[in-house]
């Protein structure tokens, strides 16, 4: 049996999580399990990251503890765009920005005015969100930041809590993909698109491929938490890149849907979509494994429900997931649609409030109750689905037959069935842990113990299961979805 270590950290919570490969078969273990609160300073939010280094501490601790001491190897993968910069002494200047925080306000139209839409997209293939790094970098030079000026190296948030617990600074490219900096032809940064920005070069290093050996703990962590200096890989440390390769499709030619708090949807290609069609359809060529490409488009996903229920929770209304189910089941159907897309979800004080705006300046019936509100918000995210899949496959030319949903949004049974009925196609959910398998997955194949991609795929084909979800109701949610395309 050879064990591994998988950190996977989430906009809301992270794992540590043990894989446990035995011949043809893989096990999971969660050992620690934490929550990843943002922390609000005045007008900004930030990432609360000394904190996040501790609770991957305590991980290693309780994975010792839990008699797991024989792990060979770990691996970090988190969410992307976000990062923190180091000094000339290897000092972190500042807890970094949450993507949420409102400091990129604007600053897009003020980087199209240096450098044309068209122009960047051509250059990167990411798709256009307000608060991708390029963008938070271009703030921090608008704002004549004193960090820039002092800072010598960028990592983004796995690159640097491996730093902290390695000392090695190495940029991994399926993360430094999601920056809009990088050029999916290269796989590097681009470096006259930083130049025409007068964002420092300095600050970047080649990046590597995911499955690179990224040094071992420092003797000090090692001693800390009472392990053996382990092995640490740089797997791919964008969170969907490690959710994509843990999607159990039995061919190279399949579309996905990573489901959390973003929802992910696409599928993977061997080189980059960047025609002027791409840019209007705002879709991203993230780096994959393997130089693969994935084509995809971030949708606001399970972020929405989340909300609703952080407000309820505080209003004193808490219901279980039956619960939630039963509510939604007793609305009515087709009532009341948004865009999970529209700017006004980004990060609003009271998520139900503003979806009973949404709906009043759309001039549509107003939910009222959170039977109805979960039940808008559930059926525009599987019309939503439907919208930007068939997007992909207008881009790539292809029909794919049913949409593989992998991640923590798949335990949804509602949620997947509605996006079954949506697309009149089959889905199939799980594994729920895919970010996490993905991470242990690629650390395998980097010490040798799976041979390549297509052989941890039917691992995990035969290792968890995979409920399916045939479409229902066909008709009336091809109705729907016309009125739906109409009100967006």
């Amino acid at each position: 049996m050879v064990k591994a270590l998988a950190f996977d950290l989430g906009a809301s919570s992270g794992r540590a999580v043990v894989g446990q490969l035995d011949a043809d078969k893989l096990t999971i273990i969660d050992t620690h399990r934490f929550p990843n609160e943002p922390v609000h300073v005045l007008q900004h939010m930030h990432w609360d990251i000394l904190r996040l280094l501790h609770e991957i501490k305590q991980g290693l601790i309780q994975t010792r503890l839990q008699g797991h001491t024989d792990i060979e190897s770990m691996g970090i993968d988190t969410w992307g765009v976000d990062f923190g910069l180091l000094n000339a002494q290897g000092e972190l200047l500042g807890n970094p920005y949450h993507y949420r925080d409102g400091h990129t306000s604007s600053i897009m139209e003020q980087v199209f005015q240096q450098i044309p839409q068209a122009e960047i997209f051509q250059r990167t293939g990411i798709q256009f969100i307000s608060f991708n790094t390029i963008y938070q970098l271009a703030a921090l030079q608008s704002s004549s930041s004193l960090l820039l000026g002092q800072a010598e190296t960028l990592l983004l948030i796995p690159e640097l809590l491996r730093y902290f617990l390695t000392g090695q600074r190495l940029s991994e490219w399926t993360i430094a993909s999601t920056t809009q900096l990088c050029s999916p032809i290269t796989r590097n940064w681009d470096m006259d698109l930083l130049q025409k920005l007068d964002i420092p070069t300095q600050l970047f290093q080649s990046p590597v491929s995911p499955g690179t050996l990224a040094g071992t703990l420092l003797p000090a962590i090692s001693s800390e938490v009472g392990l053996p200096s382990l092995q640490v890989v740089a797997v791919a440390e964008h969170d969907t890149a490690s959710a994509v390769v843990a999607v159990p499709a039995t061919t190279s030619d399949f579309a996905y849907l990573s489901s959390g708090t973003w929802s992910l949807l696409g599928t993977e290609i061997s080189s980059p979509i960047l025609s002027a069609q791409a840019l209007q359809a705002n879709v991203t060529n993230e780096g994959g494994i393997n130089q693969t490409i994935r084509l995809l488009k971030n949708v606001t996903g399970l972020w929405l429900l989340q909300e609703c229920r952080r407000i309820w929770k505080n209003e004193g209304l808490q219901f279980t997931f039956a619960d939630e189910e039963k509510l939604t089941a007793d609305a009515p159907a087709f009532r009341s649609f948004i865009n999970p897309d529209h700017p006004m979800f980004m990060s609003p004080a009271h998520m139900p409030r503003q979806i009973q705006a949404y709906c009043q300046q759309t001039e549509q019936q107003v939910p009222q109750t959170a039977g109805e509100i979960i039940r808008c918000i559930l059926e525009s995210l599987a019309l939503r689905y439907r919208y930007v899949l068939e997007l992909i496959e207008n881009l790539v030319q292809k029909r794919f037959s049913g949409l593989h949903v992998v991640g923590g949004g798949s335990q949804n049974t509602l949620l997947c069935q509605y996006t079954a009925n949506a697309l009149g196609r089959t889905v199939w959910a799980g594994p729920v842990e895919a970010t996490a398998i993905g991470n242990l997955l690629v650390q395998y194949i980097a010490l040798g113990h799976l041979v390549n991609l297509q052989q941890a795929r039917f691992l995990v084909r035969q290792s968890f299961p995979i409920h399916t979800y045939e479409p229902l109701e066909v008709a009336h949610w091809e109705a729907a979805y016309t009125r739906f395309c109409q009100i967006m």
